[in-house]
Order: structure tokens, then C-alpha cells, then sequence
């Protein structure tokens, strides 16, 4: 590949990109993709003075951070005026009225993100600058790099700032907090929050994981020269951004409050949380001459919608016992009429929860629907209190068994594996989708079949008879016998299904694939040292893994007898990396990721620490910290050119470092 071969590849692949990740429409396969990324990601590690900033490959930063600096905007960053009903928009309308009564409005979703300025120069994005007071934010242009989203590149050379909101889709929201909570990891409260602190990692391979995404809502300096907002934001999407599912420039008053309420049925419908709609005037003259007060420009409002927030009682507090025995609190409430979902329940998450937040039996409680769907209680009124409100105590029993519970802090189980309910989480999980997705054994099934006793653990799924099924109410013959196929079918399932079906506590899917990876069919013989060496396997994951193996040992070979899982042990061969701990540290001139994984590849575990364990650190430029706790510890550093040789002359073949 030349450089002009380079340059036209660019082309391609942002071409892709950009059909994929903002049309949703994709062009080519991941594979056809993936090859030709990687023949640009080979000729830009044989040429690193030749890169050019708008690559894909210069989308995920490799840099961890040691903070954010503080940057100015080009132009101030506005705050918005709220408004909560007809009433007040109206108002601001005859206010409007008062300098021109012959204009139109530009309406659109008000997201509820984290806010962000984008500096584009030459063409080629130069900054990216959170809200801040307006006036100067926090520089996080390497992360907003790796949200695809965002263009690197822009067919407009003059400076121009784009304002938007960085956001994250509520599924992708939901799976976060459900890999968060396996993880015994604090829950983001809402998507806004989850979007803000994703926003502002310091590492930006995490920022790269979240599934973050940019809706333009406005511009700051410009020169373009168009009459209208409109025009202006025709022009600001036609560049490559994403445009919202709905706005509208609305000719008149009705139009506006029609719009509103088309917003707020479809609020449900739109992947994205909003908390209103944004009204502005959209002749730009007017905009001018309208000008701002010391906080808000005077021709745009957020008119909001009506509050998932009430306030209602907690009558008492129940327990639920999940498939790894934890006991999860449940608040049960005085139902109350949520934009027409009446609500009874919300999560307390865990007893430490309880106690932050002081929620006692009886108390009066704001709630909210958080991603207009699942309820939780966000504040206390305590102010409500009389006196007679009781402190939930920390239960010592198990609900459903009545077996003594594990106090483990934050969490509490129940450690009987013939709890009924335990054991009912279990075998539902198992069935599910995403474990075993045993067509047609759903929840209601599952409980049915097991209230009958004709199954009572994972082995008894696949001693189910024909007779069996047509106990149950509503089965035919067809009906059984599609659901005992979809029980065979799981013959010769993938090992790190069979893993992740069981439902061990703390490993979800992507663990089940490394032990999958490593052990093989091995899995369960592994000892603590072997498996604390995976990538990302902490103490607690290791623990419940362990546990679990040996505690249920003659369960999972019975399964494995079952199933026969396909097993995908990567062999590989000895070599002078394999089993030993590197460390990556400072600026390297290649893809992290890429060296990482072929790293893997050979066996080796890449650490993010350095410690006493560590055999190897390699490090570039900009090293720091670990670089000098490598030199304080005695242990071997290698640049990049020094690490390069050392491979060749192990006989490890590599491009990585070409």
C-alpha cells in the first residue's frame, strides 16, 4: 500500500463507518471491514510520521490520563430556560411576539445527556469541551474520540462548534447496570449519569465500552450563511451527524403544543431518555435581535414534560432470592398512577442502600420511573416522619428455606443450594436467551415444571418426558415435543454457553468466554493461581468461580455428560512469554489493543499493574509511575525496539510490531 492507496482507504472505511454507526444501514461485513482496517492500521505502523487524524484507527486512545485541563469555548455555552406547562410557553411566546409577531419555531427532543462542544478547524476536529460554566469546561477530545458518532473530519473548513448532547441508549443503559451489578459494582443512577461519567473516564478504553452517542442540538461560532436555524441544522447533519427521530419547524402556537404532545407518546418508543422538548425561534435575524439575559438566550425554551417523579409510602419490605442466592430488598409501595403505569414495587438494590439512603417502613418517599421504566426510590421526605416509621432489620434467615444467610456487607445470600427459590432463578436463567435460549421453556414453564417436581436442577431438564409436559395446562403433543427438540438441540453447544448458563455469581458472558478460551473442558479442575491470571478476574470473581466449581462439581460433569459442549481451548505451544505477566505502560507507537492480543495469543497475562509478579513491563514514551516502580522493584524494561527484538529472537512471529 502507498500513500495514496492509504488516503483512498481512509475514504472506505469512514464511508462504512459512517453507514453503520449513524445510518444504521451497513454497508459490508465486519469481516470485510475488520480487513481492510488492519491493512491501514500496517501501513501506519510502518509509517507513524504519516498517519492521518481522521484514521479509525486513531478513534480509541491509548493514553491513560492523569486528569482533565480546562479549556475555553470559542463562544458561551448557554443554559436554557425551563418552562413546565401550556401556560408558561405561551407566555414566552407573547414575550417573543412583543419584538416580531411574524415567526416560526424550530422544535426538537430535548435529550438528557451530558453536554458537550465540539471545535472543528480546517475540517478536522480539533477540541471537545464539556459544559462547564459556559464560559470553560474540561478538554475530553480523546475520549470523544472513540464515539463513532462524532466525525474526525468534517467537509467544512472554516472554525465551527458544534453543540450537542452525549448520550447513551436506555438497553444499553439496562446492560450496563446489569454488568455493573454482577461485578459488585456501584449502579449508574439514571442514563445521564451514565453517559456524564462514562464522558469523563480517564481511561478511554472504558469510555470506548460504553456505547456513547452524539445528537447535535445547535452551533456556537460560525460563519454560515443561512436565514434559518433550520437550514442551519440541515446543513450541521448533512456533515455526518446524527439526526434525532423527530423535530419539526412548526408554523404556529398549535403546532408547537400538537408537537409536544406527539413527543410525550413517544416518549416510551425512542431508544433515548428525554425530559422535554426544545423550542426556538427559527428565523436567526430574530434570534439576534432578541439577544439573552445573564443566563439564557431570550429565543429558546425547554418546555418540560410532565414529572416521572411521586411521592408516595412505603408500606413494607419484602425479599427476593435470586438464582446466586442473593437477597435482594424490595420496597412495597402505595401505588400510585405514573403517566399511566401504576406502580406498587421499586428495587432497593441491597440493605447498604437502605441504610444510605435511610429508608425506613413507613416512610414517604419520592420515586421515579428511571428509563421511563423500571421505579426506584430517589429520595426520603423526612420531613413527613411522626415517629412510626420502623427500621428495616438486616435479615439472618433466608425468606424462602429459611436457612442462615451469608452477611457479606453489600451483599447477602443465601448459600442453600436447594433453596426453591434459588433453585427455580436458576433453572429460568438456564432456559433463557441468553444462556442456554431454550426455545419455548420460558419463566412460567419452568415454575410450572418445577411445582410438579418433575424437574428440581439443571440435570433434570433433560430427563423430561412427553407425558410429563401434557400434565401441564395448556400442552398438545406438538407443543411438548418442540419443546424436548429445543432440549436436544442444546447438544454440542458452545463450552462458554454451558458456563455462562450456569449462573455463576460475577461471571457473565464475557468471563465464560476466557474460561472457556483457557481451560477447555478443564474448567473445573483449575486452582485459584491458575485462574486469578485472567485478564480482568478479580478477587471476587475468582472466589464465586471457585466456590461454585467445588461445591457443584458432580452437578457439572453430569451436564457436560449431557451437553457434550464443543470445547475451544486455545493450545498453545510453549514459548518464552507463555505464563508470564507484562505490563504496558506510556505511549506506544502501535495499537495497545493489537499487542495486547497477540500477547494473549502466546499465553502470556497482560496486567495493568506492576507488581513483584510482573516479569516484563514494556514501555513508551511518557512512562511514568509504573516505569519507575518496574526500575524500584528490579524488574527487566523494554522499550518497544528492544521488545521487537527480543520476539525475533525468541522465534515469535509478529506484525504487531512491524
Amino acid at each position: 500500500m502507498n500513500y495514496e492507496e492509504y488516503k483512498t482507504a481512509l475514504i472506505q472505511l469512514n464511508s462504512w463507518a459512517h453507514a453503520y454507526y449513524v445510518l444504521d444501514n451497513p454497508l459490508v461485513t465486519d469481516e470485510e471491514y475488520d480487513k481492510l482496517y488492519h491493512t491501514v492500521l500496517d501501513y501506519e505502523n510502518k509509517n507513524p510520521s504519516l498517519i492521518d487524524p481522521t484514521s479509525p484507527t486513531q478513534r480509541v486512545g491509548s493514553i491513560m490520563l492523569e486528569g482533565f485541563t480546562k479549556a475555553a469555548h470559542l463562544s458561551r455555552m448557554w443554559s436554557m430556560e425551563d418552562v413546565f406547562n401550556e401556560q408558561d410557553l405561551d407566555d414566552w411566546i407573547w414575550r417573543v411576539g412583543k419584538t416580531k409577531n411574524d415567526f416560526t419555531f424550530y422544535c426538537e427532543p430535548k435529550f438528557d445527556g451530558a453536554s458537550l462542544n465540539l471545535i472543528y478547524e480546517n475540517g478536522t476536529l480539533r477540541q471537545a469541551i464539556t459544559r462547564g460554566d459556559g464560559i470553560q469546561g474540561e478538554d475530553v477530545t480523546n475520549n470523544i474520540k472513540t464515539i463513532r458518532s462524532i466525525p474526525l473530519s468534517i467537509n467544512y473548513q472554516n472554525t465551527l462548534e458544534i453543540r450537542g448532547e452525549v448520550l447513551i441508549k436506555k438497553s444499553d443503559f439496562d446492560a450496563l447496570n446489569k454488568e455493573r451489578e454482577e461485578n459488585s459494582e456501584p449502579l449508574f443512577a439514571n442514563p445521564r449519569n451514565a453517559a456524564a461519567g462514562s464522558l469523563r473516564q480517564l481511561d478511554p478504553a472504558v469510555t470506548a465500552s460504553r456505547k456513547l452517542i452524539f445528537y447535535p442540538w445547535g452551533i456556537g461560532q460560525n460563519s454560515l450563511e443561512f436565514n434559518t436555524l433550520s437550514q442551519k441544522m440541515e446543513f450541521i447533519y448533512s456533515l455526518g451527524f446524527l439526526e434525532p427521530p423527530l423535530r419539526l419547524v412548526c408554523k404556529n402556537v398549535a403546532d408547537v403544543h400538537n408537537l409536544y404532545n406527539t413527543f410525550i407518546k413517544k416518549r416510551d418508543e425512542i431508544p433515548m431518555m428525554m425530559d422535554g422538548m426544545v423550542v426556538k425561534t427559527n428565523e436567526t435575524a430574530l434570534q439576534e435581535e432578541l439577544g439573552y439575559t445573564a443566563k439564557y438566550p431570550r429565543w429558546m425554551v425547554a418546555f418540560k414534560f410532565p414529572p416521572l417523579e411521586k411521592s408516595t409510602q412505603v408500606l413494607s419490605i419484602s425479599l427476593q432470592v435470586g438464582r446466586t442466592g442473593v437477597v435482594t430488598p424490595v420496597a412495597n409501595l402505595k401505588p400510585i398512577d405514573i403517566e399511566g403505569v401504576t406502580v406498587e414495587r421499586a428495587t432497593l438494590h441491597n440493605f447498604d442502600e437502605i441504610d444510605r439512603k435511610d429508608i425506613r417502613v413507613g416512610d414517604f418517599v419520592t420515586i421515579i420511573r428511571s428509563g421511563d421504566v423500571i421505579p426506584k426510590i430517589i429520595q426520603v421526605q423526612k420531613t413527613k416522619r411522626d415517629g412510626s416509621e420502623q427500621i428495616p432489620k438486616r435479615p439472618v434467615n433466608c425468606p424462602v428455606c429459611n436457612s442462615e444467610l451469608l452477611d457479606e456487607g453489600a451483599l447477602i445470600k443465601c448459600q442453600n443450594l436447594k433453596c426453591d427459590a434459588r433453585a427455580q432463578a436458576s433453572l429460568i436463567f438456564f432456559a433463557s436467551k441468553q444462556a442456554l435460549n431454550i426455545e419455548g421453556l420460558g419463566k412460567e414453564i419452568v415454575k410450572a415444571l418445577y411445582k410438579a417436581e418433575f424437574i428440581r436442577n439443571i440435570t433434570d431438564i433433560f430427563s423430561l418426558k412427553t407425558e410429563q409436559l401434557l400434565t401441564l395446562d395448556g400442552f398438545k403433543e406438538k407443543k411438548a415435543q418442540n419443546i424436548l427438540k429445543a432440549i436436544a438441540n442444546t447438544k454440542k453447544s458452545e463450552l462458554w454457553r454451558v458456563i455462562n448458563a450456569l449462573g455463576i455469581e460475577h461471571i457473565g458472558e464475557t468471563a465464560s468466554k476466557k474460561i472457556a478460551r483457557n481451560f477447555g473442558l478443564d474448567f473445573m479442575n483449575v486452582n485459584e493461581e491458575e485462574i486469578v491470571t485472567l485478564e480482568g478476574f478479580g478477587v471476587q470473581m475468582v472466589k464465586s468461580f471457585m466456590e461454585f466449581a467445588r461445591v457443584n462439581k458432580e452437578l457439572i460433569e453430569k451436564l457436560l455428560i449431557l451437553i457434550e459442549p464443543l470445547a475451544d481451548k486455545q493450545e498453545i505451544a510453549p514459548n518464552p512469554l507463555k505464563g508470564k505477566s507484562i505490563v504496558l505502560t506510556g505511549a506506544l507507537n502501535v495499537s495497545r489493543d493489537s499487542v495486547k492480543e497477540f500477547l494473549e495469543s502466546v499465553g502470556a497475562k497482560v496486567s495493568s499493574s506492576v507488581s513483584s509478579k510482573t516479569d516484563i513491563v514494556v514501555y513508551g514514551e511518557d512512562a511514568g509511575s509504573k516505569y519507575n516502580k518496574a526500575l524500584s522493584l528490579g524488574i527487566p524494561l523494554m522499550n518497544e525496539q528492544e521488545f521487537k527484538q527480543f520476539l525475533q529472537e525468541s522465534g515469535l512471529k509478529t506484525d504487531v510490531f512491524a
